[in-house]
């Protein structure tokens, strides 16, 4: 009988094994070296940003004119003036470091009490924060021989050099803690050690072959520092579910009296195809972010897209081989409990999900009601949602040093952390009219060799300050000068990038609703199952939002995580969520309804086909999801607000997907369509199917009651 492709792939990895994993051994390895020898190339500041700010930053860029990493350093004593002592003490000291330049005379406030000290970071200010560490020490021996005061530092490098110190920590947290997790539940699942590490192994293995391609990559489409947590965090949650579905189908298989060969045969031709669906789901809605017009996302996208890819690749490839190589050793260092409960379904998994299938079937319009009742009461925060790009102070929480560094010295000097810079270019910039124009602001610097003039301005309103400056003052200040002004700055930036994120999530969505219609519509031939898939998961997406909405913006609940409200959702996470979700709800999705369909096809009714195909899938779907959830968990406590917005957003939408969306609503709304969920589009009937061309066999009543 004629063999889909991913029943062609499994077959001849299994009959050419060494090749095959020996090939897999090998790519692994030249992908980490070659991309470790290469190293990672991150984004600039101009790369990162949109509009105007971005503008501005590319103007100072391509002139050779890049702002040096500015600091900060704001000295407060009790009384007004006792600040002085410790203000000369601390310029000195950071004057003999030799790392800084340009520094001003102490700058008192309002009330006397604080001073606030700038200079500059010597050298490229990207890699300033790699020089900072003497002038980090200088200030606090100068903090710890005057302890009569106060000392707050924030700047670009000193940010820097946290963010990076934080990042490393973290992303050595999260993974010692999802790989003994992951390893956990899959223990869990298999009830042997061999067959828990199997996946675990090629999902790790992946990962490292896609940090080294990306590092290759990122010559060319430079990326964002956090890029490498967002490749694992997809990377080893998919390959491992990949893993985790094919695996589970060959046991069952076993289990149900077929020989080896047949169940490698059958797993290949049924829970391959649904890895390669659902991979090629995922690769295209990451695809959507390449139309955002943001590098932040092409990044994200081609990283994902990457381990994705890689993922797929192993899990129908490498790893049918190294089932066939083991053999039965596939059960090597069973453990007696768990591994009686993995016979039993996980345990009897399919006889649970019966009983809870039972209700939902028997009254489907009443449990897709309350489904939808509860989805949707979730999803209604984020009716509030605001979002804007988190600076360095929200990201750390109140508590950091850093951000209580940055809190007090805005309340002390406004607009001081964050001033908007002004970006000033004309064919002449020295031209009379020119000089006149800018002789109305302070602290002017002219760069005649470029005919560019910068100079700062404090933001004390914000974004209101923001629109002011570029819709009335600038504009008045150079009207007829010939010249044109270009605001950056932290505020100005974090503007733009929303503003182009509104723009952009337009034609991201309309790809990705467009796109996965019509991969449901050509995989299962059915426009019914086609609109199901997006509405539900579009269910999923916004009950995700809600939650992340009340947890991060209103603070609800967020003390149980580590975490505060702070009032905003980071500006990228909507869409990011978005697409990730759209993309990995497949992984569930195209699993449990290809189980549905096949049984649909060996002849039984709606209701039983839906029952069979739930039950069967049951232990997979929630292993799969546990572990899933386990992993964005992880990231839900680490240090960074994205990072914690990101991972709790997706660990909620995977738990609400494996559960009340694929256990309650989606055999529901099922049992409501009845026979229209298998209608296909006359035009699509021509077309070759893309449904399992392997024999199986029969349905059983054996079958069934295995998950």
């Amino acid at each position: 009988m004629r063999r889909n492709l991913a029943a062609r792939i499994g077959v001849w990895s299994t009959h050419h094994r060494k090749t095959a994993i020996l090939g897999w051994l090998l790519f692994v390895v030249l992908a980490t070296g070659i991309g470790g020898a290469t190293g990672m190339v991150e984004m600039t500041n101009a790369e990162n940003g949109a509009g105007e700010s971005a503008r501005a930053e590319q103007i100072l860029l391509d002139a050779g004119l890049d702002k040096p990493a500015g600091e900060l350093v704001m000295v407060s004593a009790p009384t007004a003036g006792d600040w002085k002592p410790a203000a000369e003490a601390l310029a000195t000291a950071v004057r003999e470091t030799g790392e800084t330049r340009n520094a001003a005379p102490p700058v008192p406030s309002a009330n006397g009490e604080d001073a606030l000290i700038a200079f500059e970071m010597k050298g490229d200010a990207a890699t300033s924060s790699e020089r900072i560490q003497p002038v980090l020490d200088a200030v606090a021996a100068v903090g710890a021989a005057h302890p009569d005061v106060e000392i707050h530092q924030f700047g670009e490098a000193s940010a820097g050099k946290w963010l990076g110190d934080l990042l490393a920590e973290d992303f050595r947290k999260a993974e010692f803690t999802a790989v003994p997790l992951a390893l956990g539940i899959l223990l869990v699942a298999f009830g042997a050690i061999v067959a828990a590490l199997l996946p675990v192994g090629l999902a790790l293995t992946a990962c490292m072959a896609a940090f080294g391609l990306l590092s290759i990559a990122s010559h060319q489409l430079h990326l964002f520092q956090t890029t490498y947590s967002v490749m694992f965090l997809m990377g080893f949650a998919v390959g491992v579910d990949y893993c985790l579905f094919y695996l589970r189908r060959e046991r069952d298989e076993r289990a149900a009296g077929r020989d080896a060969e047949t169940a490698l045969r059958i797993a290949a031709a049924t829970s391959g195809r649904a890895v390669l669906v659902s991979g090629l789901t995922v690769m295209v809605a990451m695809g959507g972010m390449f139309l955002s017009g943001l590098l932040l996302f092409k990044g994200f996208a081609l990283a994902t897209i990457i381990v994705v890819f890689i993922a797929m690749l192993g899990s129908v490839t490498v790893l049918p081989a190294l089932l066939s190589w083991l053999g039965d050793r596939i059960d090597a260092g069973r453990i007696p409990l768990l591994n009686r409960r993995a016979e039993r379904g996980s345990p009897e998994s399919g006889r649970i999900t019966g009983r809870l299938l039972g209700p939902v079937l028997a009254r489907p319009r009443t449990f897709a009601v309350a489904a939808v009742v509860l989805l949707l009461a979730l999803a209604a925060p984020a009716l509030g949602m605001k979002t804007e790009s988190l600076g360095l102070e929200k990201q750390f929480g109140s508590d950091a040093q850093l951000s209580i560094a940055h809190s007090r010295i805005t309340e002390s000097f406004p607009g001081g952390p964050a001033p908007a810079l002004v970006v000033v270019t004309a064919p002449d910039i020295t031209a009379p009219e020119v000089g006149e124009a800018l002789g109305g602001f302070e602290n002017v610097t002219v760069h005649r060799d470029e005919n560019v003039a910068e100079f700062e301005l404090p933001l004390p309103r914000g974004a209101a300050d923001l629109t002011d400056l570029r819709e009335k003052r600038l504009p008045a200040a150079f009207d007829g000068t010939g010249a044109r002004a270009h605001v950056t700055g932290e505020t100005a930036g974090s503007v733009d990038f929303n503003d182009q994120l509104r723009r952009g999530i337009v034609p991201v969505f309309v790809f990705i609703m467009a796109v996965t219609f019509l991969l449901m519509l050509f995989c299962f031939r059915s426009y019914v199952i086609a609109v199901t898939s997006i509405v539900l998961n579009l269910l999923s997406v916004a009950a995700s939002y809600g939650v992340m909405t009340a947890v991060f913006q209103h603070g609800w609940g967020a003390s149980l995580i580590g975490s505060e409200g702070i009032g905003a959702i980071e500006a990228w996470m909507p869409l990011f969520v978005l697409v990730v979700l759209f993309g990995l709800s497949m992984d569930y999705h195209v699993f449990v309804v290809s189980r549905i369909r096949e049984a649909r096809g060996s002849g039984l009714d709606n209701r039983s086909a839906i029952e069979t195909g739930l039950r069967r899938t049951a232990g997979a779907v929630t292993g799969a999801a546990a572990i899933m959830v386990a992993v964005f968990a992880v990231f839900g406590t680490l240090s960074m607000q994205d990072m914690q917005q990101m991972g709790v957003g997706l660990a909620v939408a995977v738990l609400l997907d494996a559960t009340l969306v694929r256990m309650v609503l989606l055999p529901s709304v099922m049992m409501l369509l009845g026979e229209r969920n298998w209608r296909t589009p006359r035009g699509l009937s021509r077309l070759p199917s893309l449904e399992r061309e392997e024999a199986a066999g029969p349905v059983t009543d054996r079958d069934t009651v295995r998950a």
